[in-house]
């Protein structure tokens, strides 16, 4: 049984996911804030998914699921980052840089998978096969930023792109301290989903949360060989030969 943990998970992307890994033969745990609509969604995957309450922002929330983990799967063989916010897509800003949406954008995409990394960790450890997936975007990647030629060029939104600048660091440091253990260490780019995630231009969005589950599943169930501290993108992973 391979126990898989994916935060933000009652919606969007993240349910997509849930549901994805499912259908792969997984064992789901679905993370959400809200504690009924975590349930609802693990009835509907079913296949033996459960749900926990957990909020990447809420420390006594995070230590509380990693021991309910443990005590009801015994363990953890992947995490995915999933959570995350973008509230300058609805929140106009007073200055190019808004101290206040710095702090709602870090608090959910930086701080939160690391204090979920730092209570899980031990779990994870203990795995044969253990993944961890940080649900990252091309949108960070600084050369797109300065490449006039570059889709993401013209899309300013500071405070998420450097939040997810950030979580692949992260995710290079992990791959590193790491690189002795099983544990593969990837951050991925879903590409532009219809998710609430983007609700100002979510009709141009090319991609359904259903479809760019899959780059974050394909991460999630790596082969042993494959290797740890990469970013990967939808082109890069099996959904590239679906289109």
């Amino acid at each position: 049984m391979t126990v898989a943990l994916i935060t933000g998970s009652n919606r969007g992307l993240g349910r997509a996911v849930a549901r994805e890994l499912a259908d792969r033969g997984l064992t789901v745990v679905v993370g959400a804030r809200d504690e009924a609509a975590g349930h609802e969604t693990a009835a509907e995957i079913g296949k033996g998914a459960t749900s926990v309450r957990l909020d990447v922002t809420d420390a006594a929330s995070i230590r509380a699921s990693a021991a309910w983990i443990e005590e009801r799967h015994g363990g953890l063989d992947v995490l995915v980052n999933n959570a995350g916010v973008l509230p300058e897509a609805t929140t106009a800003a007073t200055e190019a840089v808004d101290l206040s949406l710095f702090r709602r954008t870090y608090a959910t995409n930086v701080l939160g998978p690391v204090a979920v990394l730092e209570a899980l960790l031990p779990l994870l450890r203990r795995s044969s096969r253990g993944r961890i997936v940080n649900v990252s975007s091309t949108m960070a990647s600084l050369t797109d930023q300065t490449d006039p030629r570059s889709p993401y060029y013209g899309m300013v939104v500071p405070a998420y792109q450097s939040s997810k600048a950030a979580l692949n660091n992260i995710t290079i440091a992990l791959s590193k301290a790491l690189a002795d253990t099983p544990i593969k260490v990837t951050s991925v780019c879903p590409g532009f989903v219809q998710t609430d995630l983007t609700p100002v231009n979510r009709e141009q969005a090319p991609l359904t949360a259903t479809h760019a589950a899959v780059v974050v599943a394909d991460a999630a169930t790596m082969p042993d060989d494959a290797p740890s501290g990469t970013f990967v993108t939808a082109a890069e992973s099996s959904l590239g030969d679906r289109w």
